[in-house]
């Protein structure tokens, strides 16, 4: 890990985020892009009027200005930080930006579910995770510690999670984080048997991996709903964080047959990171 991008709106939760990044650039010898996202109406920016472009000028100078005093924090000492500030509708470009600098990871402040209307709805978060290509790491505390030592990925084990799966394994190849693969088994109509889990669960490996090496290495647990059961099962192990992938535009993929990964990530009170289907 190289660079690693976060969006700065200068509140509680997006510095969070930045020294959470912090830890983990002091790590891995990173870098960090603090993106400082302006938003502007077109006008301001492109309007000739000498009145409008004052008006523009200051505003990007004041925020600038904030923008510099924000970053200046003890635990981002002896960390390289590249500001970046991009002006309007910033929170769709920030997949551009990550292309652009081949960052490798975006870290976002999140409130979670108690002080915010479901983040998955309509929010610059949304809008970010729904556009990235690489990994999202989540983040709605202040950080202890980002080891990651024990990492959930909970997936329907279909050939569609192959590619979130092996980002998530390519991610996490140099680190000492043990990651837990997991079924959740739901009532009704979604109901599978040992057998037809299995056969699943086989399929995915062969394909993913090329072997059935982790087949006795997968966790099945039974639960009402999957966010229930991933919930249940984090708790168990005592995870520290949960990943699950993502589908775009289209947002969190609808995975275990219809149930809504949102949930998930909305309600988690741990970090949740991001993988692009």
């Amino acid at each position: 890990m190289k660079k690693i991008i976060v969006p700065i709106d200068f509140s509680k939760h997006s510095e969070y985020a930045l020294e959470t990044a912090a830890i983990m650039a002091k790590k891995n010898n990173a870098e960090i892009l603090a993106l400082h996202m302006l938003e502007m109406a077109n006008n301001m920016l492109i309007d000739s009027d000498d009145e409008q472009n004052m008006q523009a000028v200051f505003f990007m100078k004041l925020a600038e200005k904030k923008f510099k005093e924000f970053l200046e924090r003890d635990y981002l000492k002896d960390v390289t930080v590249t500001p970046i500030v991009k002006h309007f509708k910033v929170f769709r470009e920030v997949n551009d930006v990550a292309k652009e600098h081949n960052a490798d990871l975006i870290v976002m402040g999140s409130h979670g579910a108690s002080g915010l209307a479901e983040i998955f709805v309509g929010s610059n978060t949304e809008k970010v995770v729904r556009n990235a290509d690489v990994p999202v790491l989540i983040v709605k505390q202040k950080p202890v510690d980002v080891t990651f030592e024990t990492v959930v990925f909970a997936c329907d084990f279909s050939e569609t999670m192959i590619a979130p799966y092996l980002k998530l394994c390519q991610f996490f190849e140099n680190s000492s984080s043990n990651l837990k693969l997991l079924y959740v088994n739901l009532p009704g109509e979604r109901f599978k048997n040992s057998t037809e889990m299995e056969a699943a669960v086989a399929n995915f490996l062969q394909k993913a991996e090329g072997n059935l090496d982790k087949l006795n290495e997968i966790n099945y647990i039974s639960d009402y709903t999957v966010e229930e059961g991933v919930f249940t099962f984090a708790n168990i192990v005592g995870a520290d964080l949960i990943a699950i992938p993502t589908h775009g535009r289209k947002g969190i993929s609808h995975f275990f047959a219809g149930s809504i990964g949102e949930d998930i990530a909305n309600h988690s009170t741990l970090p949740v990171i991001t993988f692009k289907i």
